[in-house]
């Protein structure tokens, strides 16, 4: 994967709501550890997770900067949570309709042999 790839076709498919486009992007077991907050452990349970979000919150990412080599990619991202309805417990903090939540991570991705990535780990930066 290029740098190229990584936003045009992963972020940029997060972005439109593609979960096929950037599920695609991960092994069957992959891992997401969500900032410490939420682990979740499989390709089809990291979709079913956004299907849930992405109903009541848009969601957009910027990446800021972005490293990558054939072991790994890291980047700083940036995102907009901006709710469809009210959550008063959504992971990345209480939201209400119309409202949003901007934060800034740091995510680190683990790429398997067939450049698959097999782990996901996440931490907030700001926000």
């Amino acid at each position: 994967m290029t740098k190229e790839e990584f936003l045009k076709n992963y972020i940029g498919a997060f972005n439109r709501g593609d979960f096929d486009g950037f599920t695609r992007f991960y092994d069957a077991n992959v891992v997401l550890d969500l900032g410490g907050k939420k682990r979740l452990e499989g390709r089809a349970a990291i979709r079913r997770f956004y299907e849930e979000v992405l109903q009541r919150i848009e969601e957009r990412l910027t990446v800021d900067r972005l490293v990558l080599d054939e072991h790994g990619l890291a980047c700083i991202v940036r995102t907009e949570f901006k709710a469809k309805e009210d959550w008063p417990d959504f992971i990345a903090g209480e939201i209400r309709r119309g409202e949003s939540i901007f934060i800034e991570s740091f995510i680190f991705y683990t790429i398997g042999p067939d450049g698959a990535s097999t782990e996901i780990c996440t931490a907030r930066s700001r926000g």
